[in-house]
């Protein structure tokens, strides 16, 4: 079994709830890996990194799950963890190091998307006001450059400026419980989404958008998600800041420019894995980027979550697509970062010389009848049904529902999968048979058939992809396998092969495209 560490930050007042919730994510992650076949070690980050390197040589895992978000208590460390296992060449989940460090810190963020000419809401530093800048009149919210979970942010984050004077006295005030360093922004009064993104399979594809809703704040309260509505579970903030997927035609448009905003800023920062873009949408329905946050919290109860479970995916089937957005060409992955390829991802390298087909040709019909057979797993009235498979193919082409993909080395067939709509449904598909020849098992064949199996389903409108096999412990490794690819049981139907033989069904969402 291969083993992942979960790196995640180092808990120093578990009495906080936002500490707390650093071991709740964790804990799922760690859950949702041993389910996906592997063994997960958690291991806390802190800034006493030779303890860090040596533990991490020590436990030599096959990668990292990076859930790190702070360092010594601070945000602005957060590009340490990334930056060390860089160092140790040790592949991680997640964004980069320079991704970390880019959109962690909210003025160089901003200055990347002025640059990129993205809109975001106008913002000061103390320095400016110093030298001399002017800011518009009207209300500005106070925040922290580094610190993100709306640390240090209440009722009187918003303030109205009608002098540079003013501003300055202000933020002077909130440095130490902001953490330092921190700038003024122009305050957006209005609705506020955010948009998660979920990488793999060479996309970057945005969850169902959600709105924070303040229909019961009393007029003059600031329309804002501070540290309350995220923390603190007895307050007026936590409760009424409900969060909603549901939307109307004429937000449509609107919807749509967030989503194609979110994806410019994935690609800007080189974010991968998974991220969330945050808006405020002003009064003339103008979306504007507040934050990117690369690797957001996973935790069951997040925003993230809730907008994968939107989508119809599990946990697994989120930190499976975050495992596979590491599976890249090394020109696809950002500056300094490591390809992934010891224990989850086929070498792409190896393909070279092989080819993939989906046409069927007759003599398909013998060498899957051949492939089958040899496998060892299935009698000869299973290998005459994938044969006549193939048959009724060459017989009836698309219209008999079978769609096939061949992998073969100078003719010889290599492994094959079989796969097919469901009839009634939209956007269901099963995946009939997937064999490998039995010398080249355990060497990611396997694996890269069924990851382009799965492109091949998006492409024909599919949602999700089924799995059926044998609750038999001859089975044992089938079911393992799916469960590494990121597939969750879906139901175990009693006896249904035989006495004892039950049969075992698994799924896989696709998030949107």
């Amino acid at each position: 079994m291969k083993r992942i560490v979960v790196l995640h930050s180092e808990v120093i007042d578990p009495s906080r709830p936002d500490e707390e919730d650093v071991l709740v994510q964790a804990r799922s992650v760690s859950e949702a890996l041993a389910v996906l076949g592997f063994e997960p070690v958690r291991l806390p980050f802190s800034l006493n990194m030779d303890a860090a390197a040596r533990n991490l040589r020590d436990l030599s895992p096959c990668l990292v799950f990076n859930l790190v978000e702070t360092v010594g208590g601070l945000g602005r460390l957060i590009h340490l963890a990334p930056a060390l296992l860089d160092a140790l060449g040790i592949p991680y989940s997640g964004s980069s190091t320079e991704a970390l460090f880019a959109t962690s810190n909210k003025l160089l963020a901003k200055r990347w998307m002025n640059g990129a000419r993205l809109p975001t809401p106008s913002a000061c530093t103390l320095e400016d006001l110093r030298r001399g800048m002017i800011p518009e009149p009207g209300p500005y919210i106070v925040k922290s450059v580094w610190e993100h979970a709306s640390a240090g942010l209440f009722d009187d984050a918003v303030v109205s400026v009608d002098s540079p004077e003013k501003l300055v006295r202000v933020m002077e005030e909130r440095r130490e419980r902001l953490g330092g360093d921190v700038f003024a922004e122009r305050f957006i009064d209005g609705r506020e989404f955010n948009l998660s993104l979920l990488g793999g399979a060479g996309r970057e594809a945005v969850l169902p958008p959600a709105e924070i809703r303040f229909d019961a704040f009393p007029p003059g309260k600031p329309r804002i998600v501070d540290f309350r509505a995220k923390w603190e579970a007895g307050s007026f903030e936590y409760h009424h800041t409900p969060r909603r997927f549901d939307f109307s035609e004429e937000d449509h448009r609107l919807l749509e420019e967030m989503k194609a905003l979110a994806k410019a800023c994935w690609r800007l920062f080189g974010v991968s894995g998974y991220a969330r873009v945050d808006f405020r949408v002003d009064s003339s329905g103008n979306p504007w980027i507040l934050e990117v946050n690369a690797n957001p919290c996973i935790a069951p109860d997040s925003g993230f979550v809730a907008a994968a479970e939107r989508a119809g995916l599990t946990m697994e089937s989120v930190v499976a697509w975050i495992l596979q957005d590491m599976d890249r060409p090394p020109d696809a992955n950002p500056p300094g970062r490591r390809k992934m390829t010891p224990c989850f991802a086929f070498d792409a390298a190896a393909e070279r010389g092989l080819k993939m087909r989906s046409d069927v040709l007759p003599e398909d019909i013998q060498a899957v009848r051949d492939l089958i057979g040899a496998s060892g797993f299935f009698s000869a009235e299973e290998v005459e049904v994938a044969a006549e498979l193939v048959e009724e193919r060459l017989r009836r082409g698309s219209a008999s529902g079978y769609h096939f993909l061949f992998l073969e080395d100078a003719g010889r067939l290599l492994g094959y999968a079989c796969f097919g709509p469901v009839a009634g449904t939209r956007g269901s598909f099963d995946l009939y048979w997937i064999a490998v020849q039995p010398d080249l098992r355990r060497g990611g064949i396997g694996r890269h058939l069924l990851s382009r199996v799965e492109e091949s389903v998006q492409a024909l409108g599919g949602r999700r992809l089924y799995i059926e096999t044998s609750s038999r412990s001859l089975y044992e490794p089938t079911r393992a396998f799916y469960h590494r690819c990121g597939y969750a049981r879906a139901a175990l139907l009693q006896d249904f092969y035989a006495s004892g033989d039950h049969k075992v069904i698994f799924v896989k969402v696709f998030p949107p495209a």
